[in-house]
């Protein structure tokens, strides 16, 4: 899975960027997966995400987590956001003792998930890295514009609405917050972090 990969920001501000996320292998174990989707979602969920996301139904912006639970399919995936790196540790632990059977995907730092895998005694199967973005590079939008737009891996938020909902919070028309939310709205998958959302917005302030 790569579309989390592409984040773009410092190390600093990225270091308080996780995804974490589950499916099943379709040609491998998704017959009869659901319960263990279901599983995983509870284990991650109570942790508090600040985000979070199945493709089918949306994120938790848009949908409830009772209509996630009662959506899930044998190809769902399931989407979790954090900022706290204390938490992602507390999630894998659990979901090493739980041992669900479900491939599990961790999207941050690479050294800070190697550490949380360490700690959880946990290791990495597969490491993927971004090979940056090639091509014409002066089309795209400079500065916090595309760090927020690269939180939507699937490339969903707009720089024209990233533009109109920080001038919005400039004029006092809408809190950080609630222009996050709407920019995390765009996000099927729910991978959108949406407090750090809140502080590339008061960037432009």
């Amino acid at each position: 899975m790569t579309h989390t990969l592409h984040r773009q920001g410092s190390l600093e501000d990225l270091k308080g960027d996780f995804v974490v996320f589950s499916m099943a292998c379709q040609s491998v174990n998704a017959r009869g997966s659901v319960p263990k989707i279901r599983r995983v979602f509870e284990i991650i969920e109570k942790h508090g995400p600040v985000n979070f996301g199945d493709v089918k139904t949306g994120p938790i912006v848009k949908a409830t987590k009772e209509a996630m639970l009662e959506n899930f399919q044998e190809n769902s995936y399931v989407h979790f956001v954090f900022t706290d790196r204390e938490a992602v540790g507390r999630v894998l632990k659990e979901l090493r003792e739980a041992d669900v059977g479900l491939s599990v995907v961790v999207s941050g730092i690479v050294d800070e998930v190697s550490r949380l895998c360490h700690q959880a005694d946990l290791k990495m199967h597969t490491v993927e890295f971004s090979g940056g973005i090639y091509g014409k590079t002066d089309r795209l939008p400079a500065g916090p514009v595309l760090e927020v737009t690269t939180m939507c891996g699937h490339g969903l938020i707009s720089a024209n609405l990233v533009k109109s909902l920080a001038d919005q919070v400039k004029k006092g028309k809408k809190t950080a917050r609630d222009a996050s939310i709407e920019l995390a709205r765009q996000c099927q998958c729910g991978v959108f972090n949406l407090q750090r959302a809140e502080k590339l917005l008061e960037k432009f302030l």
